[in-house]
């Protein structure tokens, strides 16, 4: 296929592809699937090698969020079941991170509820880190607070932290569809915040929201031009008690080109599969793998994932290597430029090539033999097929007296 040629190409000089061909991606066949996971999994494997980077989730604060974000089971008006809890105290988080980092985790996401942290909050986030550091030689943590006020991410650089996280979640024509109590700019915003800071940024999306082909892709160049380090992609867990509840627009084979499409655009970049992996890629998880290089190891902030050994069970049958901790994630381009602070960027994309080559004319001529854009969007599909039995709420790890899954 002349366009997977001409993505691999791209994919392996960092040459971003255009609209169109991104669009492509996501329009093939299930006929032609395998060959669009064998053709992503050549960039992937070319930037990344076989190797998995494991995260692992630490809910600092569960439930009980002023905004109204309609995905969340932590929203506010959510009547999702989940656990709500405050603060936990810097040892009882510094000890949920360890059961992550003895499974295998590198990287420790330090994750709470709310609009955005205050001074208080950042100075509490402050103690944790350093707890977590201190018990748990070279592991990296990234913090995920919510919208960042002037000055706090450059206190949480000070304080230790390595990453911040802010996802961009859909496109900005789509935004207000599912929040209304803060703006699609008020997100980038932080991340920009990050950047500048010197923290590696962390951003992305949510699939699975009833969006178009068209929403993917501009929610995936928007990232681009954000030039986060990392890309999550949560495929939508649609939890009871959410006004998203009875949207199951995903199949595993719409989450695999959603995958690929994200690879081909971001060939470089640490590309995440996290919530919702086990509801909607299910028995297909392995294959992800040669599309994503990093996971999060067992549960999710307020849902239950699949049991950590069988992560490792997982990565390992399918051929791949957990990354070690002495590892490298990036690519040596990409590293220099963060260990330089992300500030350095100067506009580059998530490909890392810095306006060079055709796939940085966005709407201009297409280069292979991709089909124009589509003059209308392309509805989300229907799925008939409701899996609320793969849906479990988290009721063990941080914020109970329960053993973590790690």
């Amino acid at each position: 296929m002349d366009l997977l040629n001409t993505l691999v190409d791209k994919g392996l000089r960092r040459e971003l592809p255009t609209r169109a061909e991104a669009l492509a991606v996501l329009s093939t066949s299930d006929d032609d699937l395998l060959d669009v996971v064998a053709a992503a999994g050549k960039v992937r494997r070319h930037w990344f090698g076989r190797r998995v980077k494991l995260n692992y989730l630490v809910n600092l604060k569960s439930g009980l969020c002023p905004e109204d974000c309609s995905y969340c089971s932590q929203r506010l008006g959510s009547k999702a079941d989940i656990l709500k809890y405050t603060w936990l105290k810097p040892d009882d988080a510094s000890k949920a991170a360890a059961a992550g980092v003895a499974g295998g985790a590198k990287r420790v996401c330090l994750v709470a509820s709310g609009r955005g942290p205050t001074d208080r909050d950042v100075d509490r986030v402050a103690g944790t880190i350093k707890a977590i550091k201190d018990q748990n030689e070279g592991v990296e943590v990234c913090a995920c607070l919510g919208l960042l006020s002037d000055g706090q991410a450059d206190r949480l650089r000070e304080a230790g932290a390595d990453a911040y996280n802010h996802n961009l979640n859909t496109s900005e024509s789509t935004y207000g569809d599912i929040t209304t109590t803060h703006t699609y700019a008020d997100r980038v915003d932080t991340v920009q915040k990050a950047h500048a800071a010197g923290l590696s940024a962390c951003s992305g999306l949510i699939a699975g929201m009833g969006e178009t082909d068209e929403d993917l892709v501009d929610v995936v160049f928007s990232l681009r031009d954000l030039d986060p380090d990392s890309v999550p992609v949560n495929f939508l867990i649609p939890m009871e008690g959410t006004p998203l509840e009875a949207d199951w627009h995903l199949t595993p084979q719409r989450c695999l080109r959603i995958l690929a499409m994200v690879r081909f655009v971001c060939p470089d970049v640490e590309v995440r599969i996290a919530g919702g992996r086990e509801v909607h890629l299910r028995t297909m998880q392995p294959l992800a793998l040669n599309l994503a290089n990093s996971i999060f190891l067992g549960d999710y902030l307020t849902s239950e994932g699949q049991a950590g050994h069988a992560d490792l069970e997982m990565i390992a049958d399918a051929g791949f290597e957990v990354e070690g901790a002495g590892e490298v994630t990036l690519p040596q381009h990409r590293a220099t430029v963060t260990a330089g602070g992300c500030g350095s960027h100067e506009g580059a994309s998530c490909g890392g090539h810095e306006g060079a080559g055709c796939g940085g004319h966005e709407g201009a001529g297409v280069c292979g033999s991709a089909p124009a854009a589509a003059a209308t969007a392309t509805p989300a599909p229907q799925v008939d097929e409701v899996r609320r039995d793969l849906v479990s709420v988290r009721r063990r790890g941080a914020g109970t007296d329960i053993a973590p899954n790690a």
